[in-house]
């Protein structure tokens, strides 16, 4: 049985990243992901535009370039697929995660592939870098589990001439609030906040609020749903209890990382943050050869770490695995 030096749990860029960075120095690791390589970018919305310039989503010294100033989802889904290729980074895609089993020097990955089949990685140290986009944040309601309800927004097509809630206020609801407008939705926005936040693109946000003072999208602020259900939803507003005629129900609040598996596997969390206890300089965990990297690190504090700054913890990890491997 030949030992890896790592496995690395998620290749999306951070976890490329990190299998780059191990390469770099001479280290043998696989890359496990659940889904396709950047599972999460590829979930985002088709049209998505990103909110920065190309050179800071770059990683392996690999240059990004993109036809407009900011690069879009598309472009981002080749790049990521280019540099993975390069570096012939070994990514075993479509295999999920069950469990990690041993202690550093001798760990165990258990994972299951979409045929069921079960494969066992065996390594000296664990990078999780899994990312948060998976795991949405609940709206706790009744009927929330109904068919009609998505955490996800894609494209806006499939709900032309339909009555469509979205839920939110931030750059995810807005976008989707705008797009499916324009693709001939009936649209009502809901939040709980006041207002729409001011981190929603700047592109965005006046765009979206002169159509709310128009009259041609629908605000109710202050407000959240208390129920869903097949034909309507009922809403608290400041107007009173409403029953709004509802077809579908984009629920964009926000999305959390896995804290529950990083507690399951022996990684302590700060009760009040739920942000994960690790070396400030390695991003070791308090279980030892466990290594956290991306947006993990932050716990709930989702907005802390982006591509930008997650992609640089790849080295840093790296290093220090380098440094206890003879």
């Amino acid at each position: 049985m030949n030992r890896l030096d790592a496995v690395v749990v998620g290749a999306g860029p951070t976890g490329l990243a990190c299998g780059i960075e191990l390469q770099r120095r001479g280290l043998k690791a696989v890359l496990v992901e659940k889904g396709c390589v950047v599972n999460s970018l590829y979930h985002y919305p088709t049209n998505m535009v990103f909110f920065t310039t190309p050179e800071l989503m770059e990683i392996g010294d690999i240059p990004m370039t993109s036809l407009g100033e900011k690069p879009t989802r598309t472009e981002a889904l080749k790049y990521y697929s280019r540099v993975a290729d390069l570096y012939k980074l070994d990514i075993r895609l479509y295999q999920r995660v069950e469990g990690i089993a041993g202690e550093e020097g001798a760990f165990v990955t258990h994972c299951r592939d979409r045929f069921g089949n079960t494969h066992h990685y065996h390594s000296t140290r664990i990078i999780l870098a899994t990312g948060y986009y998976d795991r949405p944040n609940l709206l706790n309601v009744p009927g929330e589990e109904l068919d009609k309800v998505l955490h996800y927004y894609r494209e806006p097509h499939p709900y032309f001439n339909q009555d469509v809630a979205v839920i939110g206020a931030k750059n995810s609801a807005a976008i989707a609030a705008l797009e499916l407008h324009w693709a001939g939705a009936r649209v009502t926005l809901i939040c709980r906040e006041p207002a729409l936040s001011d981190h929603v693109k700047y592109w965005i946000k006046p765009n979206l609020e002169n159509r709310i003072a128009g009259g041609r999208i629908k605000a109710y602020f202050r407000s959240q749903v208390r129920e869903i259900r097949p034909e309507a939803i009922l809403v608290d507003s400041p107007e009173g209890p409403l029953r709004l005629q509802n077809d579908f129900v984009f629920a964009m609040t926000g999305y959390h990382p896995d804290v529950e598996f990083l507690a399951a596997h022996g990684i302590p969390l700060d009760p009040d943050t739920r942000r994960p206890r690790t070396d400030p300089e390695t991003l070791e965990s308090r279980r030892k050869g466990i290594y956290l990297a991306g947006v993990l690190v932050a716990g709930m504090h989702t907005n802390e770490i982006f591509i930008e700054n997650g992609r640089f913890h790849g080295a840093r990890i790296a290093a220090a695995i380098a440094a206890k491997t003879p």
